[in-house]
């Protein structure tokens, strides 16, 4: 494998809706986009990842009771400076820190992961100022995906006296 240098990497633009999307599994999905996961030249130590904008952040979904029941917490430093939200004040107030505060979570406690996270722009609406970039979006992710599989052969169905079975296709009917 070649070894990668911080000018040989290329940055893509990623757009990603939120609207009826469940918090965790977009919060993971962006953090693999964020460290580079995807791509073939990941290294943990460089910034590989892309750029990241996502739309409708305030239509994200909490599954269960967490909406009500999840709390932000933040403390001042300061004797009783407790600060507690539940997850509908912090929607109600700034609904990009919801996804925020997940995918921060969900990158390295390091310097290299404040700097992917400069790399992700939310906004509550469908409107965002980046129109002129060359944006991806899921679907054509999808796309590239499933022209660079490979199709598999179709199973066979293999009968217990057929003379091509094998005493691990018998074991295992």
């Amino acid at each position: 494998m070649k070894n990668i240098k911080s000018g040989d990497i290329q940055r893509n633009w990623q757009l990603i809706d939120a609207k009826n999307k469940i918090l965790g599994r977009l919060s993971t999905n962006t953090a693999k986009i964020l460290m580079g996961k995807s791509k073939n030249y990941y290294t943990p130590h460089l910034d590989t990842g892309d750029y990241v904008v996502i739309i409708n952040a305030k239509d994200v979904i909490l599954s269960g009771k967490k909406e009500n029941q999840k709390l932000y917490r933040h403390h001042s430093n300061y004797p009783g400076g407790l600060n507690e939200r539940s997850a509908r004040q912090v929607r109600a107030k700034k609904p990009e820190d919801l996804i925020k505060h997940a995918v921060v979570g969900m990158l390295p406690k390091t310097k290299l992961a404040r700097q992917m996270i400069k790399k992700l722009y939310i906004y509550p609406g469908s409107q965002h100022p980046y129109g002129d970039k060359k944006l991806i979006t899921e679907s054509t992710v999808e796309k590239q995906k499933a022209q660079n599989s490979v199709p598999s052969e179709p199973s066979r169905s293999i009968e217990r006296g057929s003379p091509k079975a094998t005493v691990a296709s018998v074991i295992t009917k």
